[in-house]
């Protein structure tokens, strides 16, 4: 039995984002921008239905306004053990709050050599925004990668009160 992937694009302050449900009942397989790296796109088969999705954009409105703090949503996301565990890690890091990505490892009881791991699980997070990825910064407080963007997640960061300050251009490297 083959299941039917829904989908749904509803507009945002950060732009258009894509919703994906593996069946009617709305529990979200990811939520995507355009222009993210690994981000989905509709397939041939998929069923155009905004249903499934109701709960997803009345949630989604509330946090773009400021009066939603935290997702009370069906999640499905799909990955292996280790990334679950590092997807998990991220819903506990709550709004207006921001982690490391070290801290993300000895959360998820990880060695320090697998933060590199930690942080490509993060980058591979299928549920931007709902799933909070943004709220990882580097161990020195710069906003690292974001696969839906930097500009990206520094709205979203600033939406929930997290001063943010983007670093300006790197010197030139002399040769």
């Amino acid at each position: 039995m083959t299941t039917v992937t829904y989908w749904h694009r509803t507009d945002s302050p950060v732009g258009l984002l894509l919703l994906t449900a593996a069946g009617p009942d709305g529990a979200l397989t990811s939520l995507s921008v355009p222009g993210q790296k690994g981000g989905r796109s509709v397939q041939d088969g998929w069923r155009h239905d905004a249903g499934p999705f109701r709960a997803a954009e009345e949630q989604l409105d509330a946090y773009f306004a400021g009066e939603l703090t935290e997702f009370r949503l069906p999640l499905r996301a799909e990955g292996t053990a280790f990334r679950e565990r590092v997807w998990a890690a991220l819903d506990d890091v709550p709004y207006g709050a921001t982690t490391t990505y070290g801290e993300i490892a000895a959360r998820i009881g990880a060695s320090r050599p697998a933060v590199r791991a930690v942080g490509g699980a993060i980058g591979a997070n299928p549920l931007l925004i709902l799933r909070p990825c943004h709220r990882v910064i580097g161990a020195d407080g710069s906003l690292t990668g974001y696969a839906g963007g930097l500009d990206r997640k520094t709205r979203l960061l600033a939406l929930e009160g997290v001063p943010v300050s983007r670093p300006g251009p790197l010197p030139a490297t002399p040769r």
